[in-house]
């Protein structure tokens, strides 16, 4: 059984439309700061130094299933896992819910890369010791 990772946060004004709903766009801000959490308690960031080299997770791909409103101040709770794990990307899902009810399912795929200042991104495999610490969080097939 993989590990958990949920953190929840309270929908402000700023997050909602006209209608006093979620705008849709708040969700990916919402995925990205539980990932940058995730990375942080386990002592990684989303972008950090590993072998001396400049390595950070640009995004490849993300989408946002949506299955019923929040609304300004709802607390949602954001379950992350991680859907794939392969040789040098991740993809991840975060299900938001509020009392249980489920609100919407996001995916992220981003790309491990060494990041230069001259010259573009180049992917590079996953670090070893990066694949131990996120291992458990891997979901079940």
């Amino acid at each position: 059984m993989p590990q958990s990772f949920t953190r929840q946060r309270m929908v402000e004004f700023a997050d909602t439309d006209m209608a006093g709903i979620m705008h849709f766009a708040s969700f990916f801000h919402y995925m990205e700061s539980v990932e940058h959490e995730f990375f942080r308690s386990l002592g990684l960031s989303v972008y950090t130094q590993i072998e001396g080299k400049a390595i950070s997770f640009p995004r490849v791909a993300a989408k946002c299933d949506f299955k019923s409103p929040a609304k300004c101040e709802d607390v949602l709770d954001a379950n992350f896992k991680i859907l794939r794990l392969g040789r040098t990307s991740l993809t991840y899902q975060i299900d938001f819910s509020c009392e249980g009810r489920p609100v919407a399912t996001g995916e992220i795929t981003c790309v491990c890369c060494h990041i230069f200042h001259d010259r573009p991104p180049e992917s590079t495999p996953l670090p070893a010791d990066f694949v131990k610490l996120i291992e458990p969080f891997v979901a079940a097939d």
